[in-house]
């Protein structure tokens, strides 16, 4: 499936310092694998509820040579590793530092809010992922109120291309009850499931036990109907 109009190239491996920091211990935020977590700074977001300013709001501070050095280090100890941010396709290293990482024998997952579908497009194509988590922020009515973006229809392109690829991917949403309610997660659940797309829907609670980027206040958890999907701490 070819959704990428132009490679992106390959040469800029070496350039910059996109990573903010490597959680280096197995963690379970890739299904049925034991995986690190590499941080890459900036978000082209500014969801209020975000539990990692300082990855979104900060300078990233690892090289490819840092990544590189650490991996070889945990190469027969870990299964893969998890791409995460902040927002990490929004870097024009990402998908060069796929690459290598998936010569070195790892598996990848990338944690994405789907604003840029033609990186997630040509990772597809070049058969280098093999788990998609796809933040789901809200409908186009909301869509500024939660993430201060007007990037819903890239979500949505993003969205189509999972949906029409063999790759596994969840669909999750954080949510804060003063930004969706009961009714409006009803409604998303739907709309997902009118895109085709039937597998599980994972709810996170609002985390207030940390500085998030805005004060959002109290969040009650709201009720669900079973049909929404499930709960994930």
């Amino acid at each position: 499936m070819n959704t990428s109009s132009a490679p992106i190239s390959s040469n800029r491996l070496e350039k910059g310092r996109p990573v903010f920091s490597i959680s280096p211990f197995p963690v379970l935020d890739f299904p049925d694998r034991t995986a690190c977590i590499l941080w890459f700074a900036g978000c082209n977001m500014r969801c209020g509820y975000c539990y990692n300013p300082e990855i979104v709001l900060g300078k990233g501070k690892l090289s490819w040579d840092h990544v590189r050095e650490f991996l070889q280090s945990r190469r027969h100890l870990l299964d893969g590793v998890v791409f995460s941010g902040g927002e990490c396709t929004i870097h024009p290293q990402l998908i060069p530092f796929v690459r290598e990482v998936k010569k070195m024998g790892f598996e990848v997952k990338i944690d994405t809010n789907g604003s840029r579908p033609e990186v997630i497009g040509q990772l597809i194509t070049e058969d280098l992922l093999d788990y998609v988590a796809l933040d789901f922020k809200s409908l186009p009515e909301k869509y500024w109120e939660v993430t201060r973006s007007d990037l819903f229809l890239a979500f949505e392109k993003t969205l189509e291309i999972m949906v029409s690829s063999s790759v596994p991917f969840e669909v999750r949403t954080t949510v804060h009850s003063e930004q969706l309610r009961t009714s409006h997660l009803d409604v998303m659940n739907t709309w997902l499931r009118g895109k085709g797309y039937f597998g599980s829907y994972y709810l996170q609670p609002f985390r207030g036990d940390k500085q998030t980027l805005d004060n959002l206040g109290e969040s009650k958890k709201p009720g669900l109907k079973s049909r929404v999907g499930v709960w994930r701490n």
